[in-house]
């Protein structure tokens, strides 16, 4: 009897000992509590690829935001239910998921940034990491305007984070890539390089010389947006330049497998828009605009081969003759059934092979399940460089404002004419002459006719507008609210892109934000900016 009382009394004694540690049920025992930035950076990434266009889950993107928000999709016909989504009179509920998933995307780079110490032997994955929180940082203040950035992600140890003003953080924002910068030419010119990051990058595969002009670009966006409302410490750039590529998340580009026809891994847009891996139609409830149909049919530009590779039915034959620009579209607001719904595979896939299971592989918009997510396009980068050169800021390199200009538009064609493995079909660089042809004294198209500076501003954002076309629709967004560019007038469907049934009190019809998500109030409501008005609450850049 006392040896089996010792027994038991032992047995216990070893299960108060090892209960915290191997019973307890709020620990799971196979998931991992560290990783190395190998293992966190490429998920990061391909994350940061969900957020901006996509998500598997159907929660918000940035890319569905801009464009429904910035004139490039408009509600299809004979669905109902929009309701705040046509009016402008948003609630907390909308758009939500962008705070909450960029937030838990600052975490994962946050992750690598304090387990990196910016020396040998990861000071790559230090600047890499920090690039990326400055490019999410940045998504954040020109959504919301004031954010958390100074207190945030610091886990439990501040679990209500002060919010700093959008213009502080695009200082902070600046000296934060000016830091990156400073560690990878640190690195790139040291005898022993640093810890290589190929296998873990999946944007570019581990060149650091694309990481040095994406870092420029982007603090050359935070520059020009910026404008005079922010005083940043240092407007000079690194001699390497900016982006001259598309920037395209794929995790093909770490040299292992990529985005595929499979569950949870096909390209998120492709799967948001077109087709599920299982050749079910995706989104169908969106349609492309009147207004941005406008830009490509010759009601206000004429522009048939973007037209052609961006909009399915762009292209028609009618007894004999080519008719162009009739691909159905409609203005936000419109829930008559005069519209139908995009068919199989969304109006922004062009190619003819609409057979779910087999479609893809296209030129385009939405060119595959394999295709790579645009985070920064060439395009983008040579209209910035231009938009500088008219602004008579100095960046490396610079080619003046109408070769800049130029550039962007055959950057444009060029990721049109890409097919999902990079394959560039056609000739972008003739066509986009042509396309400048046709437009010859129209001064949005042929910048020899833009004579002032206000046209040359206008054309270079128009341009970006057009470039950005369901590819970055935020970005579009954004530049729209910071110039008013493209112009807006009155309530017809080809001269507005403001909803008929808007609610909105400004000149524009149109809104000026979305709000702070409810959990922000529910959980840090001493901190959250208090009487957001999605019509009169600017972002500090707007116009």
């Amino acid at each position: 009897m006392k040896k089996i009382t010792i027994l038991i009394f032992s047995m216990l004694a070893m299960i108060g000992v090892g209960c915290t540690n191997y019973l307890d049920i709020n620990t799971n025992p196979n998931q991992a509590v560290t990783a190395t930035p190998g293992l966190v950076l490429p998920q990061a990434l391909v994350a940061t690829a969900l957020n901006l266009n996509g998500p598997t889950n159907g929660a918000s993107d940035y890319n569905s935001y801009g464009a429904q928000l910035g004139g490039y999709a408009a509600n299809a016909g004979g669905y109902g239910g929009f309701n705040e989504l046509v009016s402008y009179r948003y609630t907390s509920a909308n758009y939500a998921a962008l705070w909450s998933d960029t937030y838990d995307n600052l975490e994962d780079y946050q992750y690598i940034i304090n387990n990196t110490t910016g020396s040998y032997p990861n000071l790559y994955y230090n600047a890499v990491a920090t690039i990326m929180r400055v490019y999410n940082f940045q998504l954040l203040v020109d959504t919301y305007n004031d954010v958390p950035y100074s207190q945030a992600l610091q886990g439990s140890a501040n679990l209500a984070p002060a919010y700093d003003k959008g213009a502080t953080i695009y200082a902070g924002l600046a000296v934060e890539l000016d830091s990156a910068m400073a560690r990878i030419n640190k690195g790139l010119s040291a005898t022993v390089s640093p810890t290589p990051i190929a296998s873990a990058d999946a944007l570019f595969g581990g060149n650091m010389t694309s990481w040095l002009q994406l870092a420029n670009t982007i603090k050359l966006r935070l520059v020009i947006r910026g404008g005079s409302k922010v005083t940043f410490a240092n407007t000079s750039f690194d001699p390497m330049g900016f982006l001259t590529t598309d920037a395209l998340i794929n995790p093909s580009n770490t040299g292992g497998t990529g985005f595929a026809r499979d569950n949870n891994r096909q390209n998120p847009a492709w799967n948001t828009y077109g087709w599920t891996y299982q050749g079910a139609a995706a989104r169908k409830s969106w349609i492309p605009t009147t207004w941005m149909m406008s830009f490509y049919n010759g009601k206000k530009l004429t522009d048939y081969a973007r037209g052609l590779v961006c909009y399915y039915h762009f292209k028609r034959k009618s007894f004999g003759v080519t008719v162009y620009g009739d691909s159905i579209s409609n203005q936000l607001g419109d829930e008559s059934n005069t519209n139908p719904a995009c068919p199989s595979g969304s109006f922004w896939y062009s190619g003819t092979n609409r057979t779910g299971t087999a479609a893809g592989n296209s030129v385009g918009i939405l060119k595959g399940p394999t295709a790579g997510v645009p985070m920064f396009t060439a395009a983008e980068s040579y209209f910035l460089q231009a938009e500088a050169a008219v602004i008579g800021l100095a960046i490396p390199g610079g080619a003046g404002p109408s070769a800049s200009f130029n550039n962007g538009i055959v950057a444009s064609f060029n990721y049109l004419y890409q097919m999902p493995n990079g394959t560039v079909v056609g000739d972008p660089a003739g066509d986009a002459a042509t396309y400048i042809a046709n437009n010859a004294g129209n001064y949005l198209v042929d910048f020899t006719a833009a004579n002032t500076t206000d046209k040359q501003l206008e054309a270079i954002i128009t341009q970006k507008y057009i470039a950005l076309n369901f590819v970055e629709s935020a970005e579009g967004w954004n530049e729209y609210r910071r110039t008013g560019y493209p112009k807006v007038s009155g309530t017809s469907a080809t001269t507005t892109f403001a909803s008929i049934v808007s609610q909105s009190t400004r000149p524009d019809r149109l809104p000026a934000r979305i709000l702070y998500p409810s959990t922000e109030t529910t959980y840090n409501p001493a901190n959250v900016p208090q009487g957001i008005d999605v019509f009169n609450s600017t972002i500090f850049w707007a116009k």
